[in-house]
């Protein structure tokens, strides 16, 4: 028995008091009315209408069940007017996880989001490295490199875009490197997250070139990295989004132009495709949208893939 059904006829019978009125409105025979409270009698344990050739009254248990039914079949449409308008509209929240240079751009670039959906709600958590998405309750990722886990589902919305740089007050007195091999003579300020962190890869004119760095300072997180470098502690390999302002001001300089930073996919990853909530579906169209807004990190298909053992480079 279709409990809430039941509860529904049974409301309707006892408002209008007859079976076969409710059998007309519902275009179904007057028995079949008359089996579905009679199912409800018998799930209940009780008589709940006195029947008559005249007409339909409630006994006391069924006066008694009148608002109760009323309360559960009322808490019944709420919930279905709920779960339908999440089907066809984002609505709820969102738990991404983002770089953190990712994460500062994209809170700087809500606000459309968030005007037009005015009710959905953004989790935003920032990371040097990379989570558990079904432990940790995550509707969305975004990863730096390419991607093996075969229990997610992957989309890639564009590449990363980095500058090597370095402080004027480092740089005072020192060669500038003018190829990988020159980072050995140098500081170098390690951004310890997962992989080879002690391994820098660059585009060279005839391919991709990795150099070993080292350093005296290590750190687990870019913006830490980046104001080491700012305080002239060494070399750093970092994302445009947190350098690009510090450049054109000239508080740090652009190291070895013609071997500019690699550049690796940027991947956004879901548990899975299956009935994907238009709130999720929303979030990584936004997302995509607005990396594809910034020509630097626009993926022109000839991104290197490589997996996260290798990459080293900035987020």
């Amino acid at each position: 028995m279709d409990l809430i059904a039941a509860l529904r006829t049974f409301l309707r019978v006892a408002e209008v008091g007859s079976f076969s009125a409710v059998a007309a409105e519902r275009s179904v025979t007057q028995p079949a009315i008359s089996r579905q409270v009679s199912a409800l009698e018998e799930h209940f344990g009780t008589r709940l209408v006195q029947r008559s050739t005249h007409a339909v009254t409630l006994t006391e248990e069924g006066r008694d069940l009148v608002p109760a039914a009323q309360q559960l079949v009322d808490s019944a449409d709420a919930l279905q007017e709920r779960t339908g308008r999440r089907r066809t509209k984002p609505v709820g929240r969102v738990r991404l996880s983002v770089p953190v240079p990712l994460g500062l751009f994209f809170s700087s670039n809500l606000n459309s989001l968030l005007k037009k959906h005015d009710e959905l709600s953004i989790d935003l958590i920032l990371h040097d490295r990379l989570r558990d998405l079904i432990e940790e309750g995550i509707d969305l990722q975004v990863c730096v490199g390419e991607v093996n886990d075969s229990a997610l589902i992957s989309r890639r919305i564009g590449a990363t875009a980095a500058f090597l740089v370095g402080a004027p007050d480092y740089l005072k007195g020192r060669a500038a490197p003018k190829e990988p091999a020159d980072l050995q003579l140098h500081d170098c300020i390690v951004y310890h997250r997962w992989g080879r962190d002690d391994v820098w890869w660059f585009a060279g004119p005839e391919g991709a070139v990795s150099a070993s760095v080292r350093g005296r300072f290590r750190a687990n997180n870019s913006d830490a990295v980046r104001r080491a470098a700012l305080n002239g502690h060494g070399i750093a390999l970092l994302s445009h989004l947190l350098v690009a302002d510090d450049i054109s001001a000239g508080r740090l300089r652009v190291l070895m132009p013609a071997f500019p930073p690699a550049r690796f996919p940027l991947t956004v990853v879901y548990p899975s495709r299956r009935n994907l909530p238009p709130r999720v579906r929303t979030v990584i169209e936004h997302l995509s949208e607005i990396v594809q807004s910034d020509p630097a990190m626009r993926d022109d298909g000839e991104v290197r893939a490589v997996p996260h053992s290798e990459v080293s480079g900035p987020d």
